[in-house]
């Protein structure tokens, strides 16, 4: 909404700019507006705006993006805002309870059908009620135990209601195939190798590796150590320091050679 309907409101009144409260920078560089993360780690939200185009950055302003979270409250509290002490959110909005498994339930049913967890050879170990309540890399809460090993969620097939479980070290992942990819480096995603960071999760820090162009407006990542839990559906944002230089969504990837 904010980067659609509100901007083109935005236009339709002629305003100069759309500012947002985002915790994320817009800054010069030599070929133009750029989005670089905000100055406070423990704030910073470049990863959930990857997508954000060359012309949305050209339209927006993000004032809150340059300070700290303490420095924001200290200038709503000088300006008598009611919201100056108002509790960090700490979920999606519109999931004010906490609730997502409900949400997901009503927007697709057919998450909360029982199945089957099996092993990787397809031996079926247990039963589950629903895949909405795993993810990959989960190790608690799978309902299995007495194993030699710690089992982890390797993989969720919706469409047979599957989840396939195994050791941690087939979890571990060198290369990710993206697609949707938005690239706001400079120029086009090339084949050659780029530098990069990445981040798979928002919480994480990022990981040393390489991008080049993949198939039909895709990328390739190539990531310099393997990495655990990467699961199809997230996204993936690439940065050169603080500079986002794009990201996209994973696909599939390819097991880590260099996996113990």
């Amino acid at each position: 909404v904010k980067f659609r309907d509100l901007l083109a409101t935005a236009r339709d009144l002629d305003a100069d700019a759309l500012a947002t409260g985002h915790y994320v920078r817009r800054l010069m560089g030599s070929d133009g507006a750029e989005l670089h993360r905000g100055v406070d780690p423990t704030k910073d939200q470049s990863y959930f705006l990857f997508a954000t185009t060359r012309e949305q950055i050209d339209f927006l302003r993000f004032p809150l993006g340059g300070m700290s979270k303490d420095t924001v409250r200290e200038h709503a509290a000088r300006l008598s805002l009611p919201v100056a002490a108002k509790p960090d959110s700490q979920d999606i909005c519109f999931v004010p309870n906490g609730d997502y498994a409900s949400i997901v339930a009503k927007l697709r049913p057919g998450a909360i059908d029982p199945g089957d967890i099996v092993d990787r050879d397809g031996v079926v170990l247990a039963r589950h009620d629903g895949i909405i309540n795993f993810t990959i890399g989960q190790r608690r809460g799978i309902g299995i135990g007495g194993t030699e090993t710690p089992l982890y969620v390797l993989r969720i097939e919706p469409d047979t209601r599957r989840v396939v479980v195994g050791p941690r070290a087939a979890l571990a992942r060198d290369t990710i195939i993206l697609n949707g990819v938005n690239w706001l480096g400079g120029g086009e995603l090339l084949a050659g190798k780029t530098d990069i960071t990445a981040k798979m999760r928002s919480t994480q820090l990022p990981v040393a590796g390489t991008v080049h162009a993949g198939l039909d407006g895709g990328a390739i990542v190539e990531l310099t150590e393997p990495e655990f839990g990467i699961s199809p559906g997230q996204a993936c944002v690439l940065y050169d320091g603080d500079r986002v230089l794009g990201g996209g969504w994973i696909t599939r990837d390819q097991q880590a050679s260099k996996a113990a």
